[in-house]
């Protein structure tokens, strides 16, 4: 798809899957849509766990535009009624997971799968022997795309895929195509991968690439049992994505077959950076093979995925919210295989939905006054115009950022201080200005608390919610 298309090289999320899920939905900041942290109502309108009644969603809008809209995967944006699923929120069909992922082969206890706004799977009713998440989003997927056939309309859908998400299950094929491939190590293969992108033109000569933390032991320093187990971890990811991978190749080879490939436009991006969570050491219980382990990779392994970034995933640096976006469209893309440079956001799609889709965004709906669009469309991006300067702000869990053209001010933490990196020379945020540009760090954090302000966030963070 990116050979194909055009790699936007500076696309961001939020830093996180709910978040970035209802920026991405709505084209609005995440507080906004009551999306600022996940899916508990933590009590304040920024905060309260699912869509609010002043947002629309992508399918709500493509659907009163003509399109037959349809939804698998991950929901995550509310899911303690029916009332927060996506058929409630304008979409026409539904088949995933209203709850987070959690799973790839057998539903969890605490999770169901949905088919429309019926639980197929859930509780005492088990998925059939041989199922797998990833696989089922694409076939599901498809036949929402002949519904839209039989009945004469366009189709929107949207593939919320769980992979590479923890827990990392995969078939043992899958897991053993990769099984020896990462014993070299995170400090080999993450400058490995950072000449990779050198080559690529993805990053630049003059950004430092980041250490590897304290906190990371030496691959050299590690025992063969241990390299061994960190090996394992790693392969079993990569076949998380790699299964993710051929699902999208089946959904390629499914629209060619259907004659609808070449006019269907391909949006492809992330929802965060490389995922730290259980920390240096990473988790591996159970058997990946099978639905009741439960493995990680950790930090060790999140800070080679996020070559040559700064932090991961919940932070607004580089590492947690940098992001690949690639746009494949044979009919509208005059010249693929090309770069971006336009800086964007999840934010962006809405708008440029509404624009290709010849779709209206409502200023109201029964009687509810909606949010303004936050983005801007990127079909001038397309089609390689350049765009003008704006800032794109970020908050999660305290951490918070503000970009304005080259220049990005960014803080770790409710109580942390502002950093100033130029991402022009320094995108891998090595080299803080802040005390060299004190007037620019006071102009940004104006900016950033008057966005935080307007859009209901908590500067600071949540008690307790606070990274």
């Amino acid at each position: 798809l990116a050979a194909g298309g055009l790699r936007f090289t500076q696309f961001y999320n939020t830093g996180r899957c709910c978040p970035t899920r209802a920026s991405l939905l709505t084209g609005l900041y995440s507080h906004q849509a009551g999306m600022g942290h996940m899916t508990d109502n933590l009590g304040r309108p920024g905060y309260v766990g699912h869509l609010n009644n002043q947002c629309v969603t992508l399918g709500g809008v493509l659907s009163d535009a003509g399109y037959h809209a349809a939804v698998v995967g991950k929901w995550h944006v509310g899911h303690k009624d029916r009332s927060m699923w996506p058929l409630a929120r304008g979409f026409d069909r539904f088949y995933g997971i209203p709850e987070g992922g959690g799973f790839y082969f057998q539903v969890k206890t605490d999770r169901s799968v949905v088919l429309n706004d019926t639980v197929i799977a859930g509780g005492d009713t088990k998925l059939p022997e041989g199922w797998y998440s990833t696989d089922a989003w694409i076939e599901n997927g498809l036949k929402f795309v002949d519904e839209a056939t039989d009945v004469g309309k366009p189709f929107f859908l949207y593939i919320a895929h769980n992979a590479p998400h923890f827990p990392l299950q995969a078939r043992s094929e899958d897991i053993a195509l990769f099984r020896g491939k990462y014993r070299a190590g995170w400090d080999q293969l993450s400058s490995d991968r950072h000449q990779r992108q050198l080559r690529s033109g993805l990053v630049r000569d003059s950004w430092q690439k980041t250490d590897r933390p304290d906190a990371i032991a030496a691959w050299d320093s590690l025992n063969a049992e241990e390299q061994d187990r960190f090996d394992h971890m790693m392969a079993a990811y990569a076949a998380c994505v790699y299964s993710m991978d051929r699902s999208i190749g089946n959904l390629v080879s499914g629209l060619k077959s259907r004659q609808l490939f070449d006019n269907t436009i391909i949006l492809f991006m992330s929802d965060n950076g490389g995922c730290a969570e259980s920390g240096p050491n990473g988790r591996s219980t159970g058997d990946p093979t099978t639905p009741d382990s439960n493995w990680f990779c950790g930090e060790s392994w999140a800070w080679m995925q996020d070559t040559p970034f700064r932090k991961y995933k919940h932070y607004n640096h580089e590492g947690g919210i940098a992001t690949p976006l690639i746009v494949h469209w044979p009919a509208g893309i005059a010249s693929p295989g090309e770069d971006r440079p336009q800086i964007s956001h999840v934010i962006d799609i809405m708008p440029t939905v509404v624009e290709l889709g010849q779709a209206q965004y409502p200023t109201n709906v029964n009687g509810q006054s909606i949010v303004a669009m936050q983005g801007r469309s990127l079909v001038s991006a397309i089609r390689g115009e350049p765009d003008s300067e704006r800032p794109i702000f970020w908050e999660h869990e305290g951490n918070a950022a503000v970009r304005l053209g080259k220049w990005k001010l960014v803080r770790e933490g409710g109580r942390g201080k502002w950093e100033l990196f130029d991402m022009e020379t320094d995108r891998t945020e090595q080299h803080n200005l802040a005390s060299q540009h004190p007037d620019r760090v006071q102009t940004l954090r104006k900016m950033w608390k008057e966005w935080a302000a307007m859009a209901q966030v908590v500067d600071g963070g949540l008690p307790g919610r606070n990274r």
